[in-house]
């Protein structure tokens, strides 16, 4: 080998694989602020004439943008770190078509193995945009009754009247009525 060869080993292959993983880092946290910043404002509420109402919006509004912000910085993430990690491997030199073809096989797999806990997440990504129930609410999900604890993206929480906790995961929910919404809420 040359020295060039040499020197194009030693330092130029890790100075871009540094490059690589530096733009990654970058991308990560520019994106982790900017969904920060994000669900931020979506959480903030504005002010309405009773004070009641706007401490409950406050409250539901928070638990939302939570949710979603905790959703999109997953995402995120998964997406620029893959990103990154397949570029440092096509910089080192590993081929990575078969890599790619293999991840998509295991995907399916995947997706077929974890159809149900993909639907909960799907459903409680939905429940959270549509704002069906949250935090506080008295509601009868497909039977069971009690006031909302938590609103997960994979399951919710209820205290029912007995004041034990039920557990309902999201993608087994089909009916929801909820006594806080609309023009029958107390």
């Amino acid at each position: 080998m040359t020295r060039e060869q040499w020197l194009h080993m030693l330092v130029g292959k890790p100075l871009h694989v540094v490059l690589a993983l530096l733009v990654g880092f970058t991308a990560h946290v520019v994106l982790r602020r900017l969904i920060n910043r994000s669900t931020a404002a979506m959480s903030r509420v504005r002010p309405s004439g009773r004070r009641g109402d706007a401490v409950a919006e406050s409250t539901r509004r928070l638990q939302r943008s939570t949710s979603v912000g905790q959703l999109l910085r997953s995402t995120a993430a998964l997406v620029v770190w893959a990103t990154t990690l397949l570029i440092v491997l096509e910089m080192t030199g590993v081929n990575i078509a078969p890599l790619l073809a293999s991840a998509g096989i295991v995907g399916v797999a995947v997706g077929f193995g974890a159809q149900s806990l993909v639907k909960d997440y799907f459903a409680g990504i939905v429940i959270v945009i549509e704002d069906q129930f949250g935090v506080g609410d008295e509601v009868d999900i497909d039977g069971v009754t009690g006031q909302v604890v938590e609103v997960g993206l994979r399951t919710t929480r209820l205290q029912a009247p007995d004041q034990s906790i039920v557990w309902v995961r999201n993608g087994d929910i089909a009916r929801v009525r909820n006594r806080s919404q609309g023009p029958s809420a107390r």
